[in-house]
């Protein structure tokens, strides 16, 4: 007796259905803001990378009807949209989080203990590498080096930078994302879901309301009540040197580890 195709699970190759569309109203707000994306660009297929943000910024990845409104409005093939969504690890291809927790590591943290870190949220949050947890709040993974080896082991949150963690601060971090608290990184911008981080890098910055205003926050290197304006020009007016010593000051102190506790040690 033979079996067909179908019953042995193998595939004949039948191309998909097309793209489901997006809604019309949808639609017309994404190509408003295509249309701005594309302005910046001398040559519209330049504006591909932003507007894979800004479809992902929509439905939190990019699906194929994000991928065919982009070449919809940039006059590409659809398969030139997706030789480029599937090489940027930046741009998820399946439903995750609104918090991209990710653990470096790479050498460095991994010695200093991001291995354990990222061990122990898998058990902490019952998922593995790229799984996202049933409350959709949190997707775990391990992510590359970010470039801050000073501050090992490092997580990220959404790109922004939680430095010099333990297996306790980690779990205590996505046990507040998940339940709604209020965090803030070690440095850089206010933490935003994953939605509102792929729409400011697609070019749109988040509205300064309800930002507290602190000279610190702003870069300024003035605290507190301090005009911002007259923080910047001061700053402004001793130069380069000064202004990277301002911005070391606004990223918050930094207490450097005795050598004995950074490195391993071998018997």
């Amino acid at each position: 007796m033979t079996t067909s195709s179908s019953e042995r699970g193998v595939s004949l190759g039948m191309p998909q259905l097309p793209a489901p569309a997006y809604p019309d109203d949808v639609r017309a707000r994404l190509e408003t803001d295509a249309r701005e994306i594309i302005a910046r660009y001398p040559d519209s297929r330049s504006a591909l990378l932003p507007l894979l943000h800004l479809v992902q910024s929509e439905e939190g990845h990019v699906t194929r009807t994000g991928m065919q409104f982009c070449a919809d409005v940039l006059e590409l093939t659809t398969a030139e949209v997706t030789a480029v969504a599937t090489f940027y690890t930046m741009y998820r291809r399946r439903p995750s989080g609104d918090y991209q927790v990710g653990v470096c590591t790479n050498t460095l943290c991994a010695v200093m203990g991001g291995d354990a870190i990222f061990e122990a949220l898998q058990d902490h949050l019952g998922v593995g590498n790229g799984e996202t947890t049933d409350d959709g709040k949190v997707t775990l993974e391990h992510i590359e080096c970010n470039a801050a080896c000073d501050y090992a082991p490092v997580v990220m949150v959404n790109w922004e930078f939680f430095d010099n963690q333990t297996v306790q601060s980690a779990k205590r971090l996505v046990d507040d994302l998940r339940i709604g608290r209020t965090v803030s990184p070690t440095r850089g911008a206010p933490l935003c879901t994953f939605k509102e981080t792929a729409r400011i890098l697609a070019g749109f910055p988040r509205r300064a309301r309800g930002r507290r205003r602190s000279g610190r926050q702003r870069g300024t290197g003035v605290a507190g009540g301090s005009s911002p304006g007259k923080g910047r020009d001061r700053t402004r007016a001793r130069g380069p040197s000064a202004r990277r010593r301002t911005a070391r000051r606004a990223a918050g102190p930094h207490r450097a580890r005795p050598v004995a506790d950074r490195a391993p040690q071998f018997a």
